[in-house]
């Protein structure tokens, strides 16, 4: 249910529409997409809008569909933090940079710690808000392991903010989505809270 196609894989632009498209922007910018300089550039644009939106072709929901029940009856806090996010604002197409932290209470099942990393990514690696994506990672994590709770916090520079409009620097924005035990009881939260904190600096410009 989270996989999104944005347009239909037939209608999808081939390679070469995508190059005009940039030599199109070259010539609004006022530069001459012919000049040496940026003969390859249309070529490389294109090559990098595919990585930057691969998230497009990822199901985030099969990425936790592995999970492992041999615990030991381990149900404590499970935190992921610092996961460096690279997104991109669905506004001005305008880099997002930070990091998220991710925790969950298990019940019963866990997963291995990468592929929260990975959902991580399948929603970042697409055009994005940041309150969206936080509500994203958490509630897919919530809906396929099915644990005690899960916390997500996002910590992002907006670029369409620090490079353009109002030109304002140093500025993070944070985000968060807690759910089960973490909405539910204050000292859980609390926890999580604490093992994100702690001589963590400002989000990454």
């Amino acid at each position: 249910m989270n996989k999104i196609t944005p347009i239909n894989r037939l209608a999808r632009p081939s390679q070469d529409q995508a190059e005009e498209a940039v030599k199109t922007l070259l010539l609004w910018a006022g530069d001459d997409p012919a000049r040496e300089g940026l003969l390859d550039t249309p070529k490389r644009v294109a090559n990098a809008y595919r990585e930057w939106f691969c998230g497009y072709d990822e199901d985030p929901t099969e990425l936790l569909a592995r999970s492992f029940e041999e615990v030991e009856g381990y149900d404590e806090m499970v935190v992921l933090r610092d996961i460096r996010l690279e997104s991109v604002c669905e506004h001005h197409m305008a880099p997002i940079i930070g990091r998220v932290h991710v925790g969950y209470m298990p019940a019963g099942r866990v997963v291995g710690i990468s592929k929260l990393a990975r959902v991580v990514d399948a929603f970042g690696k697409r055009l994005q808000i940041q309150e969206k994506f936080t509500a994203q990672v958490a509630n897919t994590i919530q809906e396929v392991l099915q644990p005690k709770g899960v916390a997500v916090v996002v910590e992002a520079v907006h670029q369409c903010m620090t490079t353009r409009g109002v030109h304002k620097t140093g500025v993070s924005m944070v985000t968060s989505r807690m759910l089960g035990a973490f909405r539910d009881d204050p000292s859980t939260r609390r926890e999580f809270l604490a093992m994100i904190q702690g001589g963590r600096g400002p989000a990454e410009g």
